[in-house]
C-alpha cells in the first residue's frame, strides 16, 4: 500500500473547510456562548460546585474518604476508582498541548480516562493528576491533585481557561479533542478540533490508536520527521496496531492499549458536552435578562411537540443553540466509517455495560463501528445530570425539537440517515429509560 502525505497546509485547509464547508460545524464551532462565563446568571469562579471531584473533595477534608498513594502511579488508581472511571478507556496522546507539556512527548505519552462527566488526565512522571469534571450547573470545572503522598486534595488552577475556552469549546470552558502535526518531540506544527463530524483520515494526528481499525487510513502514531517540510505518512505500519508495547517504554501505564473505540466515544462526548453547558448557560443568561425562553418549537397551544412553526417572539439565539445540540445529539453530519472497526482494550464491553436498558435490552450505549459509532444514533449523554439539570425551558425546547426529528416531522434532508427502524428503536428505548421523557414522544409513523 502506497504512503500518502498529509502536509501541515493540508491539515489548515481542512481545519477550514470543516468550518466553512459543515452546515453543522459553522452552527456551532463558529458561535460562541454569547457573554462571558463572569455574568451574574452564570458566576462560574464563584457559585457552589457539585460535581463529582469536588464532592470527592468534600470527602477528603472531612475524612469520609481516602486516595491511597503507589510509588508507580501516584495517586492515578485510586482517583480512577473513586470517580468510577474505567481503566478501559485508557487514551494515549503525546502531543505536548498540557500545561505539564514538558512531560509529554511520543516516548511519555499523557493518558486520559474517563467516564460520562470526568475525565482524569495522568503523565508518567509529571507532579500532578489533571482532571477535568462535568458539574450539573455550572459546566466544565478543572481540578489538580498533586502527585505527592501527602497532598491534601484537588486545587482549581485557574491558568486552565486560558486553553480551555475558545471557539472550540464554543466559548464556555470546556473540553476539545484535536488532531496535530507534530514533530519527534511532541511539539504541534498546527492542529485542528475533532468530533464525530471529523473524516476518519484527517483524525488522530498525535495520539496513539491500537485496536483494528480497518482499511481506512487515519494519522495516528506517527511523526512529522522533517522540519522544512511537517508531513503525516499514512502507513500501513501505524494501521490496526494491537497495542503501543515496542512504540515506547510502557512500565507504569495500566494497559498497553489507547482504543479507538474509547478515543471515538471521546471525541463525541468533548463536543456534546460543550453544548449541553452553552445551550444550558445562553437560557440562564437569558432569563436573566428578561428575554422569553419559552415555547422555542412549539406552536401556542400545542401540546403534542410536533409543530415546526415558530412563535413570534422566539429567540434565534435560544433556538439555534437547541438545534445544533439536538442535531449533535442524533448525529447529523457523521463521519460515515469506510470500513469496520474494532476495539481490543474491553472498553466497549465496560461502556455499554453502564447502560440503561430497555426492556427488550437494548442500550443508547451499545457501539457499533461497522458504518457509524453507536447502532442507535441518539446520544448517551442524555442520561447524564448535565443535561438533567438543564433549565426547564430549555429543556423542554430540546425535547420538543428532539421529538421534531424523531417523530419523521422534519424532514430535512440532514435527518436522512435516521430511518423510520432507527427513530422507532430510539424512542422505545427512550420511552423505558428516561423517567422525564415527555408523554407525547409516541408511536413513530412516518
Amino acid at each position: 500500500m502506497p504512503n500518502h502525505a498529509v502536509s501541515g497546509a493540508r491539515a489548515a485547509v481542512i481545519a477550514c473547510g470543516l468550518i466553512a464547508a459543515t452546515s453543522a460545524g459553522a452552527a456551532t464551532l463558529a458561535e460562541r456562548f454569547s457573554a462571558s462565563h463572569r455574568h451574574p446568571a452564570i458566576e462560574y469562579g464563584t457559585r457552589i460546585r457539585t460535581d463529582r471531584v469536588a464532592q470527592l473533595n468534600a470527602r477528603l477534608r472531612t475524612g469520609e474518604a481516602t486516595l491511597s498513594f503507589d510509588a508507580r502511579r501516584g495517586f492515578l488508581t485510586a482517583v480512577l476508582d473513586a470517580l468510577d472511571v474505567p481503566v478501559e478507556s485508557q487514551t494515549l496522546v503525546f502531543s505536548k498541548t498540557s500545561l505539564q507539556s514538558d512531560f509529554i512527548g511520543p516516548d511519555n505519552p499523557r493518558a486520559i480516562y474517563f467516564n460520562d462527566d470526568v475525565a482524569v488526565a495522568w503523565i508518567r512522571g509529571a507532579p500532578a493528576i489533571e482532571l477535568a469534571a462535568l458539574d450539573p450547573q455550572q459546566g466544565v470545572m478543572f481540578y489538580a491533585l498533586s502527585q505527592r503522598r501527602r497532598a491534601r486534595g484537588f486545587q482549581r488552577p485557574r491558568s486552565c481557561l486560558e486553553c480551555h475556552v475558545s471557539d472550540e469549546t464554543l466559548g464556555v470552558p470546556g473540553l476539545a479533542v484535536g488532531s496535530a502535526v507534530i514533530d519527534p518531540e511532541g511539539v504541534p506544527y498546527v492542529s485542528i478540533p475533532v468530533d464525530q463530524r471529523t473524516p476518519i483520515s484527517s483524525r488522530w494526528g498525535g495520539w496513539y490508536v491500537t485496536g483494528d481499525t480497518g482499511l481506512g487510513p487515519h494519522v495516528g502514531n506517527t511523526v512529522a520527521t522533517d522540519p522544512d517540510e511537517p508531513m503525516l505518512l499514512e502507513d500501513e505500519a501505524n494501521f490496526n496496531l494491537p497495542t503501543v508495547e515496542g512504540r515506547f517504554d510502557t512500565s507504569g501505564y495500566p494497559t498497553p492499549y489507547s482504543d479507538i473505540a474509547a478515543l471515538m466515544v471521546l471525541e463525541h462526548q468533548t463536543h456534546m458536552t460543550n453544548l449541553l453547558v452553552r445551550t444550558a448557560w445562553e437560557f440562564r443568561v437569558a432569563a436573566h435578562e428578561h428575554r422569553a425562553t419559552r415555547g422555542l418549537f412549539r406552536r401556542p397551544g400545542a401540546a403534542d411537540g410536533g409543530a415546526l412553526r415558530m412563535t413570534v417572539d422566539e429567540d434565534d439565539t435560544l433556538r439555534e443553540a437547541v438545534r445544533a445540540l439536538v442535531d449533535y445529539m442524533v448525529f447529523v453530519d457523521e463521519s460515515p466509517l469506510t470500513d469496520r472497526m474494532v476495539g481490543n482494550a474491553g472498553f466497549e464491553a465496560a461502556f455499554e455495560a453502564r447502560g440503561p436498558f430497555d426492556r427488550r435490552g437494548r442500550t443508547l450505549r451499545e457501539i457499533d463501528l461497522d458504518l457509524r459509532l453507536f447502532r442507535y444514533p441518539c446520544s448517551y449523554m442524555v442520561y447524564t445530570a448535565a443535561f438533567d439539570a438543564l433549565p426547564a425551558d430549555a429543556k423542554d425546547a430540546v425535547y420538543r425539537r428532539l421529538w421534531q426529528v424523531l417523530s419523521g416531522a422534519d424532514r430535512d434532508s440532514r435527518y436522512e440517515h435516521l430511518t423510520r427502524d432507527d427513530r422507532r428503536a430510539i424512542v422505545e428505548i427512550l420511552r423505558d429509560t428516561k423517567p422525564s421523557l415527555p408523554g407525547y414522544f409516541g408511536a413513530v409513523r412516518r
